[in-house]
């Protein structure tokens, strides 16, 4: 029995050796449970803004739909046919739609932007600590550890140098908690994206700003190399997972 054991651990011990001749450690189960917890919200991610892609033309369609028959009564109206009063239902509905198709399009914005979170808290968290005031690089983010306090109070000021700079409103995609990120189980309460790419003038610019002033950033080029669906950036801490 004992060459038996023997040969036995020989071959556990080659099976934990690694192409290095290390022993790779085993995962403890706490991050085994933390990893798998982040993968569910990579995957629930995703699936929820295929959702919204796919209701997204059909919000579009009810929005035609909506139009056409208000142009219509408007012509009835005007023929002595219907009533004011049926032309203003008409608006009404064309109203509702319009912010149901423009709340579908902000709500897929909010999930692509943590489609690419969720795919990326593995990079985050294999990064080195944030040292103050030092800029972290990953393959597809970037982490800027700012030491000035952060709330969405000082929000104004970013919206006044952006605006400034490039005369337009900041693109905000996501201001505090959103029903997105409630869904999802990411606490954003604290946080704002800003849909910009990092690598463009204004995604540089304003990371630029936000590093001048202390400002803590995560700046995501994409929830997949190469695609900018999901690029942004987002200012204030980290969003934990709930």
């Amino acid at each position: 029995m004992r060459p038996a054991r023997a040969l036995l651990a020989l071959g556990l011990l080659a099976a934990a050796v690694g192409a290095g001749g290390a022993v790779t450690a085993p995962v403890p189960p706490a991050q085994r449970e933390v990893e798998a917890a982040r993968a569910a919200q990579a995957v629930a991610a995703r699936r929820y803004q295929e959702s919204l892609e796919e209701l997204l033309p059909l919000r579009e369609a009810a929005v035609e739909r909506a139009a056409t028959r208000l142009e219509r009564d408007r012509e009835l109206l005007a023929r002595g046919v219907i009533a004011a009063i049926d032309v203003s239902a008409s608006e009404r509905a064309l109203d509702d739609v319009r912010a149901a198709a423009a709340r579908t399009r902000a709500e897929m914005a909010q999930a692509a932007a943590l489609v690419s979170e969720a795919e990326a808290a593995r990079e985050l968290a294999a990064l080195p600590p944030a040292a103050p005031d030092t800029l972290t690089a990953g393959p597809t983010l970037l982490r800027y550890e700012g030491r000035a306090p952060w709330s969405l109070g000082q929000l104004p000021a970013i919206e006044r140098f952006f605006a400034e700079r490039f005369r337009r409103p900041l693109p905000i995609s996501a201001l505090g908690q959103t029903a997105v990120h409630d869904r999802l189980g990411f606490d954003h309460h604290d946080a704002l994206d800003v849909a910009v790419h990092p690598d463009s003038a204004e995604g540089r610019a304003l990371m630029d700003y936000l590093r001048a002033h202390g400002i803590p950033f995560l700046a995501f080029r994409a929830a997949r190399p190469g695609v900018a669906t999901g690029a942004h950036v987002h200012v204030g801490r980290p969003s934990p997972h709930v």
